[in-house]
């Protein structure tokens, strides 16, 4: 069978954190003969080595090459593309991992999309990944029609005649943004670039200790240097023009403009934080140009201009200001409607714990060049953004909290212009929203798999995008939070973490169902039917089960089909036939399935006992539980005299006079003893 995707893996030193990695690569759907796993050694000198060695014995696929150590990823990807058989080369790095369908799903999507490169969502857990380059798929994109400078890292999947075609390889050495050099020409050159977004294909991992490459601080005059390079392969590719400035404009945001702003740059060391001032302000003035000044929000285009005249002071003073700007939300109801949740909420942007106000006059001020003092350049970044408000976008996400993957949902919204308090000249930016969560359509069009999901409003209002935890707009107040939820074949618990913010438990809860809640007397016995109103919210009919277990010492187990409906008024009507027949006299323990047709069905004890009698049955609590017998205490050992209490106190020798003195012949002590 020919291999159909290589996996190049770079090593060096990770440790325990590579274990993840491993274990995803074993678990790939697609079948074993038509993949392979490369790891390439960059001469670790933990105990990696030998458990990448002992692996490959272990499985025919995967594959071990060790060499020398050369500084960075650049060599290690390139060996193992040389080594790589698969029709696709698929690169992860040894502290990462993929998705269990990652490499089948993207090599299906690749070749039905005849693409050269194919780049699979992202979850970032401690690292920022791309988020709008993958709000839908993509089977055809190009820098000018989907923001593809967004994911500028090597983890993608790229055909091997395309990479051999155009003799493209990585960079090697020590040295910063290899991987820009290699994805910008890869998406010069590529006949097509489709982009899988509908399904998350790699986890990038943030190490507990922080020792990714990515996180180390820096040399700003070889950082800078590297980058130039990345601009050299843009301007080698690309005529003067819109998609050359639109290359440009990612760089320009992303490692000059955002680095120079709030505490990211304040909480720099000063002589530090003036060198890559330095070295930023020389790469604009060389090769930045007003095009691409033009396609920033303000909030990047003002300090980005101020940095390419070398106005520091100003910049510093900018980061001061917007230092104390931060997003804010308030939920304000959220409520089951038919099948979804419908969650109301609204987004602003605060400052020094008030909301952030801003110049009512809109009237645009043209930016032609820096402005001329720091208090110029706050002014002029007020007004552009209340300026280009009607461009202000919110979203709702639910991100999974072990695995960082997060999934957009259906949101309707207004922007509403509101007068400041006490400031007849300045007004309030306000975004209100109202988003839908379907459990069974949420994770891009399929079912929420199981986890915890925590709501993060996403608010890009002029220059500042950022992401805030949904809250309640008062936490001494708390909205009304919804019963559970049997929909889409989920059992779905909305709740409130303990820090008040919004939360779903998908498949997940227990005890917090509280099943343990409820009460025999909420019960009833039909003829053969057992019935109840639970606090359940159901949009129709839901299959479920009911497993009766009999007395002891038999324990005879019976499972019969249930219905959850609509009940008037809310919750949900239980309703399940007893197997009167079957059942012997005694009391028989219920236990509730919530959703019979469900890959692994849970059942919840109930709290009750239905009993079978000649009489016939009836709904009791259940026997009470019988007293443990008491277990005798050890009698307490007596407590020393004062007197011992106090000969224990002297030194030993003083002790061992008086003893002999009182006619206790007693022998030495140990040096245990003496110990104590």
């Amino acid at each position: 069978m020919p291999v159909k995707v290589s996996v190049v893996v770079p090593v060096y030193n990770p440790g325990p954190y590579i274990e993840d990695c491993i274990a995803s690569l074993l678990r790939q759907s697609l079948p074993r003969d038509e993949y392979e796993v490369i790891f390439v050694d960059d001469g670790s000198s933990d105990e990696t080595p030998a458990r990448l060695d002992a692996l490959a014995a272990e499985h025919p696929h995967i594959h071990v090459i060790h060499q020398e150590p050369s500084g960075w990823s650049g060599k290690p990807r390139n060996v193992g593309i040389a080594a790589s058989q698969g029709e696709f080369v698929m690169f992860v790095d040894n502290d990462d991992f993929l998705g269990d369908e990652a490499l089948e799903r993207m090599y299906d999507y690749g070749v039905a999309n005849e693409a050269d490169l194919i780049i699979g969502k992202m979850a970032g857990k401690g690292r920022p990944v791309p988020v709008e380059l993958f709000r839908r798929n993509h089977p055809r994109a190009t820098v000018d029609n989907t923001p593809l400078m967004d994911s500028l890292t090597p983890h993608k999947m790229l055909r091997r005649s395309f990479l051999d075609r155009i003799g493209l390889r990585f960079p090697e050495g020590r040295r910063r943004l290899e991987d820009h050099v290699f994805v910008a020409e890869a998406y010069l050159r590529a006949s097509n670039i489709s982009v899988l977004g509908d399904y998350v294909c790699y986890y990038h991992i943030k190490r507990d200790d922080a020792s990714n490459a990515g996180f180390q601080r820096f040399d700003p005059v070889g950082y800078f240097a590297n980058l130039r390079e990345a601009l050299d392969v843009v301007e080698r590719y690309t005529e003067p023009g819109p998609t050359r400035d639109r290359m440009f404009r990612r760089w320009l945001r992303s490692e000059m403009g955002e680095r120079l702003r709030g505490n990211r740059f304040l909480k720099l060391p000063d002589d530090y934080r003036r060198e890559l001032f330095d070295e930023i302000h020389k790469v604009i003035a060389e090769r930045m140009g007003p095009a691409v000044f033009a396609l920033l929000e303000p909030a990047h285009r003002v300090v980005t201009e101020l940095a390419g005249a070398g106005r520091y002071e100003d910049v510093l003073a900018v980061a001061e200001w917007e230092a104390s700007i931060g997003p804010s939300t308030a939920l304000e109801s959220v409520a089951w409607d038919g099948g979804a949740l419908r969650i109301d909420f609204s987004a602003e942007y605060s400052a020094g714990g008030a909301p952030k106000t801003y110049p009512a006059d809109t009237t645009p001020v043209p930016l032609d060049g820096p402005p001329a003092t720091a208090a110029e350049a706050i002014a002029l970044l007020e007004r552009g953004t209340a300026a280009r408000f009607d461009r202000a976008n919110v979203d709702l996400m639910m991100r999974e909290r072990e695995t960082h993957a997060q999934f957009f949902q259906p949101i309707e919204f207004t922007r509403e212009t509101v007068p400041a308090e006490g400031e007849p000249d300045r007004v309030r930016l306000v975004v209100r929203a109202t988003a839908t969560v379907d459990p069974a359509t949420a994770a891009a069009g399929i079912p929420l798999p199981a986890g915890l999901y925590d709501a993060f409003v996403r608010l890009t209002i002029g220059g500042w995008t950022r992401e805030y935890r949904l809250f309640p707009a008062s936490t001494e107040q708390l909205p009304a939070m919804p019963v559970p939820g049997v929909v889409g074949g989920l059992r779905v618990l909305p709740y409130w973490t303990v820090k008040n913010n919004f939360a779903l438990d998908v498949d997940m809860a227990g005890k917090r169902l509280g099943f343990g809640e409820f009460k025999p007397a909420d019960f009833t016995v039909a003829g053969d039917r057992l019935r109840a109103v639970l606090p359940f919210h159901v949009s129709g009919d839901v299959k479920a089960a009911l497993r009766l277990t009999g007395p002891k010492p038999a324990a005879e187990v019976l499972e019969v089909p249930a219905t959850l409906s609509p009940a008037e008024g809310g919750g949900a009507v239980l309703d399940a036939p007893l197997p009167v027949r079957s059942l012997q006299q005694g009391g028989w323990r219920p236990a509730l399935c919530l959703v019979a047709d469900a890959a692994e069905p849970r059942f919840f004890t109930l709290p009750l006992v239905v009993r079978n009698s000649p009489e016939g049955l009836k709904v009791a609590g259940p026997a009470p539980k019988k007293p443990k017998a008491a277990t005798p205490k050890p009698a307490p050992k007596p407590k020393p005299s004062a007197a011992r209490r106090l000969a224990r106190k002297l030194p030993l020798p003083v002790r061992r006079a008086l003893a002999r003195a009182l006619g206790r012949g007693r022998t030495a002590p140990t040096a245990r003893q003496e110990g104590k």
